[in-house]
């Protein structure tokens, strides 16, 4: 009989998750401390950071707080081998901070594009080539998770094309790095999330959020333990032979 225990555990893990200050980031953090692992949050609220770290290490866990512009190579580089030099070489890299402001398409502007896609899809391509560069000179393999939208799989709210487009990149950004990294045993997955009622989604600028995410979700609106959990699937042992798949954690957004 096959045994279960240890299929979720992250024992003796680095883990480094992007925007884990708060919202999603601050769930996922949560759940694979829980799991065992040393969660290293980047973000570029460095005080929300340090004090999440802080938090999780009062509650008994393994935690540490770094400064992370996603916007700026040279802040992603230095954060990169930060983590590396303190922490050791991440075993997981959860791309998951994000913006996700809206602006209607007949007032798009280059510069919301521009800076939507720098956060969004450049920062996660550069997180990911150096993490992966350091995963693949160790050895040992690796996970690599990228945080996109079930905006991916359907209209939610108007005012997203930048949005959509730029975790279209994303989930491109899985799909060639899943191909390219196997040959060194690490796996790349996505996990599109549906509404999650987190401080960035409630801040978010723009026009009223008018579309078919104003409609009941069979399941409801889900919550960051929600996503993480999903994290921790694509993280763990469980989901060794698991690579370029797509995991909607929606509340049956999709099938509505």
């Amino acid at each position: 009989m096959t045994k279960t225990a240890g299929l979720f555990e992250l024992d003796n893990r680095v883990v480094l998750i992007t925007g884990g200050a708060s919202g999603i980031g601050a769930g996922i953090a949560t759940t694979l401390a829980a799991a065992g692992a040393t969660v290293v949050i980047a973000d570029i609220d460095e005080d929300g950071a340090e004090r999440q770290a802080e938090a999780l290490v009062s509650a008994g866990y393994r935690a540490g707080a770094l400064p992370l512009d996603l916007s700026d190579e040279t802040s992603i580089v230095e954060t990169c081998k930060q983590v590396v030099t303190r922490h050791g070489t991440p075993w997981a890299l959860v791309n998951n901070a994000g913006l996700q402001d809206r602006e209607l398409l007949l007032e798009g502007t280059a510069e919301e594009w521009d800076r939507m896609n720098r956060v969004n899809a450049r920062g996660p391509f550069l997180m990911t080539r150096e993490i992966a560069r350091a995963m693949v000179s160790q050895g040992a393999g690796g996970r690599i998770i990228n945080i996109a939208s079930a905006a991916l799989r359907g209209s939610i709210v108007q005012g997203l094309v930048p949005y959509t487009a730029s975790k279209g990149a994303l989930l491109g950004l899985s799909r060639a790095t899943a191909f390219e990294l196997a040959e060194h045993h690490i796996t790349v997955n996505t996990v599109l999330p549906g509404g999650v009622p987190t401080p960035g989604a409630i801040a978010a600028k723009g026009p009223p959020a008018l579309g078919p995410a104003q409609r009941s979700l069979p399941l409801g609106l889900c919550e960051p333990a929600d996503i993480a959990a999903a994290v921790l699937f694509f993280a763990s042992p469980a989901a060794g032979r698991v690579t370029n798949q797509v995991l909607a954690v929606d509340g049956g957004f999709s099938v509505t």
